[in-house]
Parts: structure tokens; sequence; C-alpha cells
């Protein structure tokens, strides 16, 4: 395809055109002719230049305006007539200038990525999705091709109940499971069917967040210490609380034994409901494994699960493992058909599961994740000693501490390294920073100059409980999941590059003088 600029405005046998752009001339001079048309600069019965003569002022192969006109007129924009040359198309009504506004400027997109939260696209069992596949479709009933149940295919629900009991610690008979189309999905499923308003984890999805304040429930911060989050901040006032138990998102962790049953207590206690986001529960490196919360008490936890993580974001499949008492409401909520994940989808991973290939392809990932850790943790011990790690006993991403007030510098820096990476602070509740000012302070938990991320305001934040909470802590959030590999090395390299310096010494005060001598 040809490359042509010409950003000046051409007066051709008095037609004034605005030729811009790269690329087919032909297209350049449709889009120039289209717009004059639109913004009534010329108007209906405009005769048009001769294409030759058009050709001539404008430098053009004659063909090439001949055939811009013939197109034109095949879209209606204008008219030819045998004897009376090419004009603007008639219109029963004046056309309205339309005035566009104007296109934001393309942000270069990063060269290296390290955002959390998607695994590395190339590595999907292809091979062995595709055999489940064919094995699925060859066994399935002709009611699968029909209209979808919206508690979802009976046959990953069983599948389902039997693996999420052998590895989570899942207390569901198939019956309790309702299939979704992630775990965003369920989300919203429940905050229909619970209301509200929820407790949340101080650190957490914004997406999540704002989903619920979408739907009507507000939420209201706990804190997060090393023990996970603070379960003793929850009242009678709260209908549900949202908590990743396996591990804490995004600052890492398992929720305390001692916590996982005064959660389980206060549920029972106020007929609350404890909702389990399970969203990496599999992956887990130094620690062994920690079963789920719901296994405590399946009356009054719901677990929430994906195979965002072990398989891929694009399959939209994931599940709720629900009391009885609130089957038939998300049923209910959901329509009387599933309009969302794929029946034909949902038999595969049934027989992806039943066969092994799924618990043979967390084992892969988990490896691989481990040895993705392994080689941050190995970087930033040579390139930056200085900083701490934290949060690498499970997951897919680690947290790197920073000096207090530094997080959104260094973000900064490593943006000019052409580096994705997400600050700590962009996933801390609003109500938590609103809760760590003093009276009439105005100024964020890490000094003036407002809330630390893109996230930290919002709607739906409920006022937090507790007021004493600590200042929050500088981080970046460094997920590990998404590069390939021969780009991994490169992108922390560029976030080594990113980091502050170690600070200097602190300076040795010199030694006091002598005292004088004794008086004789």
């Amino acid at each position: 395809m040809d490359s042509w600029v010409n950003s000046a405005e051409i007066l051709g046998s008095d037609l004034p055109l605005e030729l811009s752009g790269t690329g087919n001339r032909r297209a350049l001079l449709m889009d120039a002719l289209r717009e004059a048309v639109r913004s009534g600069r010329l108007a209906p019965g405009t005769r048009l230049p001769p294409y030759r003569s058009l050709a001539a002022d404008l430098g053009l192969a004659r063909n090439t305006v001949a055939d811009a006109y013939a197109e034109l007129v095949a879209e209606g924009w204008l008219a030819a007539r045998q004897g009376s040359g090419t004009r603007v198309a008639e219109r029963a009504a004046p056309v309205t200038p339309v005035h566009r506004p104007r296109q934001p400027e393309r942000v270069a997109r990063p060269v290296h990525d390290l955002v959390q939260g998607q695994p590395d696209p190339s590595v999907f069992p292809r091979t062995a999705w595709l055999a489940s596949a064919r094995r699925a479709l060859a066994a399935a009933p002709d009611d699968a091709f029909g209209p979808g149940d919206p508690h979802g295919r009976p046959e990953l629900r069983r599948a389902l109940a039997g693996y999420l009991a052998r590895v989570r610690g899942v207390r569901a008979t198939p019956d309790r499971i309702v299939l979704c189309s992630g775990a965003a999905h369920g989300l919203r499923l429940l905050a229909e069917v619970v209301g509200g308003p929820w407790a949340a984890e101080e650190y957490g999805l914004p997406f999540h967040r704002e989903l619920l304040a979408s739907h009507g429930v507000g939420t209201r911060p706990l804190g997060v210490d090393a023990d996970g989050a603070r379960v003793d901040g929850l009242t009678r006032r709260d209908r549900a609380v949202l908590l990743t138990p396996a591990h804490q998102f995004p600052t890492g962790g398992p929720l305390h034994p001692a916590r996982r049953a005064a959660v389980v207590d206060w549920a029972r206690a106020t007929g609350g409901l404890v909702v389990e986001d399970d969203y990496d529960g599999e992956f887990r490196y130094d620690r062994q494994p920690v079963g789920a919360v719901q296994g405590l008490d399946p009356e009054h936890v719901v677990l929430v699960g994906s195979v965002s993580k072990s398989l891929s974001p694009a399959l939209r499949i994931g599940w709720m493992v629900l009391p009885q008492r609130l089957v038939a409401p998300v049923v209910a909520a959901k329509g009387e058909r599933e309009q969302f994940s794929s029946a034909t989808e949902q038999l595969t991973l049934a027989d992806f599961v039943e066969s092994g290939a799924y618990d043979r392809q967390v084992r892969r990932m988990r490896q691989r994740h481990r040895r993705r850790r392994d080689q941050l943790v190995a970087a930033l011990e040579r390139r930056a000693p200085h900083v701490r790690v934290t949060g690498i006993a499970a997951g897919l991403h680690a947290v790197v501490e920073l000096p207090p007030g530094s997080e959104r510098s260094v973000v900064r820096a490593a943006a000019w390294q052409g580096l994705a990476v997400e600050g700590l602070g962009d996933y801390l509740h609003p109500g938590a920073e609103d809760a760590s000012r003093g009276p009439g302070d105005s100024r964020g938990p890490h000094g003036p100059g407002g809330p630390r991320g893109a996230h930290a305001g919002g709607a739906g934040a409920v006022p937090a409980a507790d007021a004493s909470l600590v200042p929050h802590r500088d981080g970046l959030v460094v997920g590990y999941a998404t590069p390939a590999e021969s780009a991994y090395p490169e992108a922390l390299d560029a976030l080594c590059r990113s980091l502050p310096p170690a600070a200097p010494p602190a300076a040795t005060p010199a030694p006091a003088p002598p005292p004088p001598p004794a008086a004789p």
C-alpha cells in the first residue's frame, strides 16, 4: 500500500479539500470528500470538477480520482448523470454539520508487561483442549444444543463438585453449583440477590467494588495485616463480606485459622454471608495447601471461582458453590436461559477435568509460575537488595515494597522504561484512605496530593468503621505470569532500572570531646 502525506489545504478547481494522513491515496481522497459533504462545505447539487482536473491539481493518477468518484456514487454521497458531470447527491434535508470530539492522542503500548491478573496466553493447552472438545462433542446429548439451563451443564457441575472437594476441601453436591461467566458475573448475581451493604478487604480489585456499587451495594473496608483481613471489624449491619482467604489480594498471605473460624461465627450469628473469592487458590509454592473457608460452613459461605488464571480468561467459565437457600434465587436472577457461557465449552471443560488434563495443566502452570517468581526474587536480590518482596508463597504476583511517598514516582519511572506495572495504592479502598486521615486533613495517607492511585476514588464506598488504621504502605504489584519466556528477562531488567536507589547511610555523629581535666 502506498504511503502519502499531504496535510496542506489544496484548492483544486475551486474545491477546498483537507488531505491528511498516511495510507491508500484513493481512501484519503474519499475521506476528504465525505467530510466536505458531511460538514456542509459541499452542498447538495454542487458540481465537482472533472476527475482529470482534480487529479492534476492534487498530483494523483486519473484512475485514482475516477475510482474514488465511482465508489462515492455507489455509496450515495455523489450522483453522476450523463452530460452533467458528477455532483453532490441531493438530500431531503440539508446536511447538519457534525462536530466530532477531538480524538485523544494514542498512548504508546508498553514494551514490557508486569501487570497482574493475566496468564501468558501462549501456554494455553491447545492440544489437550482440542482432544477434550472432540470427546465432549461426540458424547454430548441432544439437549446440549438447545436452550441453555441457567444452572449450567450437569456434566460440568458434577466434574467440579468432585474436583473442588478433592483439591480445595469444598463440601458441595452438583445441585449447589451454579455456573456463570466468571467471578465478576457471580458477584453481580450475588449483589442482586443478597443486597448490601458489604464489607470488603481494604486492598482488593477496584473493579469488584465498582461492580457492586453499580448494583446499589456499597462496601466499607476491613483492615488487612499479616494475618489477612481483620474480620473483628464486621458488624450486624453488614449483609456480606468479600474475602480472598487463600491468598489475600494483592498483599499476599492466607487468612489466619482463628480469623477463618471467627468469620464463620459472625455469619452464623448475624445471618450474614461470606463470599470467598478463590481466584488463585491452586497456585501455592512454599506452603501447604490451604482449604477453602466454604468447607467450614457450606450454609453461610459462597465459593466463587473461575478458569481465568488456570486456563484462560477467554473461556468465560466460572462457578458459584452456594448455600442451598440461595440456589433458586441466583438461578432466577440469571434468567430462564443461560446467555453467557457456551454449553459446548462447558462440556469440554467437564471432560478436561475428568480426564486429568486440568490437574496436569495446573501442575505445569504452578511450576512455571514458581520459576518466574524465583527469577523475580533473584533479580531484585542482585540489583536492588534494599527492597523487600512479600506475598510470594502463592499466587501470580508479588508486592515490591517501596520507601514511603515514592510509589507514584516509581510507576512513572517504569512507564519511561516502557514497563506496565501497577502501584499498591491502585488497589486501596477509598474508605480506607479516608479513615487514615485525621480530622480536617486534606492529605492522603502518603502526604499532600490527594488519592494515590487511579482507582483511589469511586462510587459505592461506605465510611470505614475503624478510624485508627495505620498509614498504608507504598509498593508495586508485580505480576510475573503474563510475559512470554523470551520477554521476561527484559521486563525484569526494566523493573530493576525503575526502582529507587538505596538510601544513603545515616551520618555517624562525631564523638563528644573529652571532658576537661579536673582542677587540682
